[in-house]
């Protein structure tokens, strides 16, 4: 796995949704990339507080399970679009414990299939969401707040080698689409 990657405490993501998985995946084999990880199911478990205060400040904090890669993760998103830090745990059923000895609770569960893939510094996710469909994300990550517009006109070009256009965007989260 390449760490780097997901490194930073932004991250320029564009979603798009796909009207054939396998036809993006097939687009994809025809160029240089790595593989990270393909097929793996991700549990999402959300936390706020009873009155969803960091729903309406635009934060979400999640704990995420990943099988059978056996990655967990405490992610922190918002309030800045672009404001991302996820941080690898050992043991996220104790993470969870803790959060709610903190006040919180669970407020919403998810549960998606996703491949990783590396083209040069950016990743692409591909999803499958039961009953809401197949789903690429465009991304990466940085500290470095001066290159988003940069990196999201990249990402945009990126995509269109896909023959995915604006249209094709999906703006909302997987946890609002979920809800």
């Amino acid at each position: 796995m390449s760490s780097e990657h997901f490194q930073g405490k932004y991250e320029v993501e564009l979603k798009y949704r796909l009207a054939s998985k396998s036809a993006f995946l097939a687009q994809l084999k025809q160029m240089p990339h790595e593989v990270m990880l393909e097929e793996n199911v991700e549990s999402d478990t959300f936390f706020d507080t009873p009155s969803r205060t960091y729903a309406k400040q635009g934060k979400s904090v999640s704990i995420r399970s990943m099988s059978p890669s056996g990655i967990q993760l405490w992610i922190v998103k918002g309030p800045e679009p672009d404001r991302c830090e996820a941080v690898n745990i050992t043991d996220a059923d104790k993470a969870c414990s803790m959060l709610l000895t903190m006040g919180l609770a669970p407020v919403l569960q998810t549960s998606k299939t996703r491949s990783i893939y590396f083209l040069g510094e950016f990743h692409i996710t591909v999803d499958s969401l039961a009953g809401i469909g197949d789903f690429a994300e465009f991304a990466i990550m940085t500290d470095d707040e001066a290159k988003l517009d940069s990196y999201r006109e990249q990402l945009t070009t990126m995509a269109a080698q896909f023959g995915l256009q604006e249209s094709d965007r999906e703006c909302r989260s997987y946890r609002d689409m979920q809800a």
